[in-house]
């Protein structure tokens, strides 16, 4: 099975922030021209939850992506982190996906069950309602990605590719009822 697969990211927030460390993560699994599934890439979501929150649902509306992978910067973290849930107004919704098992095989990546409580979570809450609202097979997950250097840039880029290739033959080619 040929899964397709929407990688979302954010544009620089802050500052002192010369760019956004989930978008340089596409730029460079862009670059590695992974041909194992169809990715559909969309950059530079602004830091605004309505607005990265629509135009990530128009992408799955129009694409009909088999996951939705959300990332996130997450400055101040040093290892990448799946999130298990997203919180707004008092309500939670959880990943579909069984991160134990996902993150078992992988050396750099952690669950976390806070997606921060800001943009992020926001956009993670509305694209797992929106999934739920369609009765969708699609899942979805949030990345939050640390800053990448010289030295983590390696083992973030092995560890995100064993992540795609196992959500594509552990969940993808298997798919279950919304």
């Amino acid at each position: 099975m040929r899964g397709k697969i929407l990688l979302t990211s954010f544009q620089p927030w802050l500052e002192h922030h010369t760019s956004n460390a989930s978008d340089d993560l596409l730029c460079q699994l862009k670059a590695r021209q992974l041909a194992f599934a169809d990715f559909l890439f969309l950059h530079h979501l602004p830091v605004e939850t309505a607005i990265a929150s629509a135009k990530t649902i128009q992408a799955i509306a129009a694409y009909q992506p088999d996951l939705v992978l959300c990332c996130g910067m997450a400055e101040k973290r040093d290892r990448l982190t799946v999130e298990s849930q997203a919180f707004y107004q008092g309500q939670q919704l959880q990943t579909r996906l069984d991160l134990s098992a996902l993150t078992a095989p992988l050396e750099f990546t952690e669950i976390s069950d806070d997606a921060g409580k800001f943009v992020c979570e926001g956009l993670y809450f509305q694209v797992l309602k929106h999934l739920q609202r369609q009765q969708s097979p699609a899942r979805a997950l949030f990345l939050h990605v640390p800053l990448l250097t010289a030295a983590n840039r390696p083992l973030i880029l092995r560890d995100v590719e064993t992540m795609l290739h196992w959500l594509l033959h552990n969940v993808l080619a298997f798919p279950i009822d919304p």
